[in-house]
């Protein structure tokens, strides 16, 4: 059932309200676990969301288990597609390639994550970069649409990338650190995967890979396994860059992987 569109601008760099979802956006609300605790509040960052420099943002209900958000800042527009709870304690942010897009390979792999996850209690974010193939720039949005879901109650993450995507999936989950419960990597390239240097050690990483990949040929994913110090790495035979032809394979591993990784995160 589609719920009725609602809509309500921020009104200051410091508040995206909007009172039916309660997304707790406001200045030092959970800022604790992007920081150090030993920080006063004087001494305290500007955490990720506050970086954006926004001027405006606005959201919209979709569905009954999906909003819309937009992010108007200095440097694009952020659009952030929120499956689930706001209050889910376990968060999904997927990201595109170096073109953008939210909807993810595979014949919106996303998407359909997005439905399933919402049953399962597990949230997802799909985001709509700023600056699409500006790694910097993506990274934060990734980083920003954490920050944004801890303010909610959001306590673990995993990342996910598609194609460029990758880098800055991989790259996010360096920044969540601790929160970070795994990065799932799907055809990614090994160009600024660099930062994430020795991450499975860590933090579980599964990659998967077309061995007839148009564009990234496979040897791009065992770089970035050899860079990030391991991970599971999924070939996948006959399978070309967007990945449609083993879509139900990836679906149904990562509907196991995922909730598994959560998991096995909250209990240590």
């Amino acid at each position: 059932m589609v719920a009725k569109a609602t809509a309500r601008s921020a009104v200051s760099i410091n508040h995206l309200t909007k009172a039916e979802v309660e997304l707790k956006l406001l200045y030092g609300n959970s800022r604790e676990k992007f920081v150090s605790t030993s920080m006063s509040d004087e001494e305290l960052p500007p955490s990720p969301l506050e970086q954006l420099r926004t001027l405006a943002a606005v959201e919209t209900m979709l569905t009954e288990d999906l909003r819309h958000i937009e992010v108007y800042t200095m440097d694009g527009l952020l659009s952030l597609f929120w499956h689930g709870r706001p209050e889910a304690e376990h968060v999904v942010i997927a990201c595109g390639g170096a073109m953008g897009g939210v909807l993810g390979p595979a014949d919106a792999l996303y998407q359909d994550l997005g439905v399933a996850f919402t049953d399962m209690g597990i949230g997802l974010i799909r985001v709509g970069y700023r600056a699409p193939n500006d790694t910097e720039k993506c990274v934060h949005d990734l980083a920003a649409a954490a920050d944004l879901a801890t303010r909610s109650g959001a306590q673990r993450f995993i990342t996910m990338g598609h194609s460029f995507g990758g880098a800055p999936a991989l790259q996010a989950a360096v920044i969540l650190q601790e929160h970070c419960a795994g990065v799932v990597t799907l055809a990614t390239q090994s160009a600024g995967c660099e930062p994430a240097e020795d991450l499975a050690s860590r933090t579980p990483v599964i990659l998967f890979h077309g061995d007839k990949d148009e564009i990234l040929p496979l040897q791009a994913s065992e770089m970035v396994r050899m860079v990030i110090g391991g991970g599971e790495l999924v070939p996948l035979p006959g399978v070309g860059h967007l990945l449609a032809e083993a879509g139900q394979e990836i679906r149904d591993r990562l509907m196991e992987w995922v909730p598994e990784k959560f998991e096995e995160h909250s209990v240590k």
